[in-house]
């Protein structure tokens, strides 16, 4: 992603998938509490649906919306780890997995805990 955008201004943005589809909107953003870098965006995926989490990297955002690099069918069938809360790093490897990702070439070592960014009620 971007480097230079701020993950705040994804809160409420579109988003698609590789083929252009809509997927939903970004509901959260997960910083990694080590290097304050955002990584992943939980996407509202309809109305009564839950919430997907995608990886920011290599997402891109564009025309005021964010474009996520993988199929819809792919983004709905992540691994639901509810909201609201911190990502351990097991549940940061399943998605990284579930996504294809190799897990070590970010910026996030396997110690790593994401917390939220925006949508925080605390």
């Amino acid at each position: 992603m971007q480097t230079d955008i701020d993950p705040r201004s994804l809160i409420g943005r579109k988003a698609f998938d590789r083929k252009g589809t809509k997927i939903g909107t970004v509901d959260e953003v997960y910083l990694d509490d080590a290097t304050g870098v955002p990584e992943w965006a939980a996407v509202r995926t309809g109305l009564f649906s839950r919430d997907a989490f995608v990886p920011l990297e290599p997402s891109e955002f564009v025309e005021d919306s964010l474009r996520i690099p993988f199929d819809r069918a792919l983004i709905k069938d992540a691994p639901d780890f509810g909201v609201g809360r911190h990502l351990s790093p097991e549940q940061e490897l399943q998605l990284y997995r579930h996504y294809g990702l190799d897990s070590l070439s970010g910026p996030a070592g396997p110690d790593s805990d994401f917390g939220r960014l925006a949508g925080q009620d605390e």
